[in-house]
């Protein structure tokens, strides 16, 4: 369990100090994976096999919420450069 706290601990820290947008959307991913390993190893240490449908339903928003981010700023670049086509 420690060794996930301090993996989420340097997750956030990548994430507030990315050098680019990507990386800190990565960095978030990452956190929220481990996250995931996190209440799946408190389920299994303190008994609990219920905390595996709570760790499953994290990862699906994690993804859910990855993809939506990456789509948004997919969309927010494909907007600011449409007035600089080159010439078109």
């Amino acid at each position: 369990m420690v060794a996930l706290l301090v993996a989420m601990i340097l997750a956030l820290l990548r994430a507030f100090l990315g050098p680019g947008l990507y990386n800190r959307i990565l960095a978030i991913n990452n956190f929220g994976t481990k996250t995931v390993l996190f209440i799946a190893v408190v389920g299994f240490l303190f008994g609990r096999p219920e905390f595996l449908d709570i760790g499953i339903l994290y990862a699906l928003v994690n993804f859910v919420a990855t993809v939506a981010v990456l789509r948004l700023t997919h969309y927010k670049e494909l907007l600011s450069g449409s007035g600089s086509k080159g010439g078109e």
